[in-house]
């Protein structure tokens, strides 16, 4: 399905544009967290916590999808990492030897920056998506 189709799935949705509006904010923010592997069960729970459309929240969750998650959280991370000044971002490394230990243990230190950069950029990411589908599912109504 395209991302044209999609975005005719949110608006056509029958419930106010704030409701619409909300649920895809709150998918585009859980979509783009940090907590890798439960996004779509996050999604849902809040969505049910919240009374917001289900489907309408996965739509958001599911902008990062496996085509989208690699630019998303490296870019998430960068910002991480500027924000925190952090630096020796990629060490020095002996590709030779190299095992999943010790990658892990080499990255580590980019932990913080990436929680810290894809909340930040989920966060934003949610603001925009909220007053854009606001303003669309408005506009098509009206």
């Amino acid at each position: 399905m395209h991302i044209k189709d999609r975005l005719r799935q949110v608006i056509s949705v029958n419930e106010p544009p704030h409701k619409i509006a909300t649920a895809f904010a709150v998918g585009i923010f859980v979509g783009m967290s940090p907590l890798l592997g439960v996004h779509t069960l996050l999604g849902i729970l809040l969505a049910w916590q919240l009374k917001l459309n289900k489907l309408v929240t996965l739509i958001g969750v599911y902008v990062t999808n496996p085509w989208t998650i690699v630019p998303i959280y490296t870019f998430g991370t960068w910002v991480g990492v500027k924000i925190m000044r952090a630096e020796h971002v990629i060490p020095p490394m002996d590709w030779s030897h190299m095992t999943f230990s010790i990658l892990i243990n080499e990255f580590k230190h980019l932990l913080v920056p990436f929680i810290v950069g894809t909340t930040l950029i989920g966060t934003l990411s949610a603001v925009v998506s909220y007053f854009v589908i606001y303003r669309t599912v408005k506009r098509n109504r009206g």
